[in-house]
């Protein structure tokens, strides 16, 4: 797997039926290992280890219905009164961070209306905040620690 613009850490990967896996702890389980999962694990243990994300506040693979149909927000982080505070949206390090990523994740926050929206492929990373007050959005220039997203709201 190619290296990520991420904190490195020691993956659990394993194999079985010559398929790879990797282990997410926050799903608690080995899931195959696709560009996309691996970006995901690294990402998430970046905010474990690095922003102080509470392990326990963050879902992955959160399961939505929109317009009739059943999605995925590939990670959600909630904050102590497990109310949703950001979406993360994980692409492969090959696909690039373009509108129709942002669109994707804009139409998923209609159901949940975070504050706090974040795409990366592993190399690019991208985080912007949304004032529903103001109607307004801005983009940040790095992932705010939990202490301060979840104090901000």
């Amino acid at each position: 797997m190619p290296a990520l613009n991420l904190p490195y850490y020691v993956a659990k990967i394993s194999e079985k039926g010559g398929k790879r896996f990797i282990y997410d702890a926050i799903r608690r389980k080995n899931v195959a290992l696709t560009p996309e999962e691996w970006v995901r694990q690294h990402f998430v243990n970046y905010l474990i280890t690095e922003k102080e994300y509470p392990e326990s506040l963050i879902a992955n693979e959160v399961p939505l219905s929109l317009n009739g149909t059943t999605k995925r927000c590939d990670t959600v982080v909630y904050n102590r009164f497990l109310t949703p505070l950001m979406i993360i949206e994980y692409k492969a390090p090959s696909v690039e961070i373009t509108q129709t990523v942002f669109d994707q994740i804009i139409r998923y926050n209609m159901c949940m209306h975070v504050s706090y929206l974040v795409v990366s492929n592993g190399l690019n990373h991208y985080c912007c905040r949304i004032d529903y007050k103001n109607g307004t959005y801005s983009f940040l220039n790095s992932i705010p620690d939990y202490p301060f997203l979840n104090n901000s709201i």
